[in-house]
């Protein structure tokens, strides 16, 4: 294992944070693909407003991946945030990939940025547990923007 770069902890609870930040990179890895996917071929009124919102969105979540990533490595981990294994390890539901209505992609992102929401707050309560008060804190920022991100997407669905 690389060299930890982390004063203070110990390496029993930097692996369990590494394994942590690597379960919730996957996540991310996967909600930034749906969110492309829906960016990608969602029709319908408010489309252009959507569409650009989710480019948006993708981009927060690469930063989520990032910090998430970065802090790995920083404690000595290997970040794995590969399509191949965030395919085999992400705990989110499979995204629809026939979708084309733009309400339903609004629906499906929803209910899967409250599922990686839920997570990271789990996430934050095991590294305040754990002691690793950096990690709590890298996640409550990322916990912040996913709920925002739900709402901005959410915001569009339909009151009818």
């Amino acid at each position: 294992m690389p060299e930890s770069f982390v004063s203070g902890l110990d390496q029993q609870t930097q692996s369990q944070m590494i394994d942590l930040l690597n379960a919730r990179l996957a996540d991310s890895t996967s909600l930034t693909l749906a969110v492309k996917q829906a960016h990608w071929n969602l029709r319908g009124r408010g489309y252009i407003g959507v569409h650009e919102l989710l480019d948006e969105v993708a981009d927060r979540l690469r930063e989520h991946s990032d910090l998430m990533a970065e802090r790995v490595a920083i404690m000595g981990g290997h970040a794995k945030g590969t399509v191949e294994v965030a395919a085999g390890a992400t705990t989110l539901e499979a995204y629809p990939v026939e979708l084309t209505d733009l309400q339903s992609h609004v629906q499906e992102l929803v209910k899967r940025f409250k599922d990686h929401g839920a997570k990271v707050r789990e996430g934050i309560e095991a590294a305040d547990e754990a002691g690793d008060p950096d990690v709590e804190d890298l996640l409550t920022e990322v916990s912040r923007e996913v709920d925002k991100d739900a709402w901005f997407i959410g915001a569009n669905l339909a009151n009818d």
